[in-house]
């Protein structure tokens, strides 16, 4: 059981439209190494973790990262807020808005569906630290060059709090998989 605290983990406030970064930003959606893969791979290893360290680990995280990807859905709501039919187009954001109009539907940056391939939930707590482990480096390396894509100082801090939260969850399960090796290895 959660409680939701209705504000989001960072607020997030983004003064100016980026229709291009918007694109960018997709990724972290619903691609392979956004929020929401993230989310739900933690949320379903939790169960077969061997002691109730690492379940919560995996619960605090999990839920953590479903905070994220609500930060993710306000950023691209305010980047494209005002924006007219042509100038999404113009962005190559067209079709998205055909299918979608400007909901936060999960999907990457080229238009390609979230789909539970992108996650791994093997049963083996050790195999899933290590899936964790590489999930977060390559979640933290899209969020280092997305800072990179923007010049807009509001969109640089969201996403570098962003970044900062996948090294922490990084060390978080580094620590888990010693824990683990040192507890069911002999």
């Amino acid at each position: 059981m959660w409680y939701y605290e209705k504000r989001l983990e960072m607020p997030v406030r983004i003064s100016k439209p980026d229709l291009r970064f918007t694109k960018a930003l997709l990724t972290q959606l619903g691609g392979p190494d956004g929020e929401l893969s993230a989310s739900l791979r933690y949320l379903s290893q939790r169960y077969t973790m061997p002691t109730g360290k690492t379940k919560g680990l995996l619960t605090d995280i999990g839920t953590e990262e479903l905070a994220h990807y609500e930060m993710i859905c306000t950023m691209l709501y305010q980047l494209t807020k005002g924006a007219s039919i042509r100038e999404l187009k113009a962005a190559g954001l067209d079709t998205n808005y055909s299918v979608h109009g400007k909901a936060c539907y999960p999907a990457d940056s080229n238009g390609v569906p979230w789909t539970a391939t992108y996650i791994q939930a093997t049963g083996d707590p050790i195999a899933d630290l290590n899936e964790d482990l590489a999930a977060e480096a390559k979640a933290r390396a899209a969020y280092d060059r997305l800072i990179l894509q923007t010049d807009d100082p509001d969109v640089k801090d969201a996403l570098k709090f962003l970044r900062e939260r996948e090294i922490v969850h990084y060390q978080r399960f580094g620590e888990a998989l010693v824990s683990i090796q040192d507890a069911i290895l002999p």
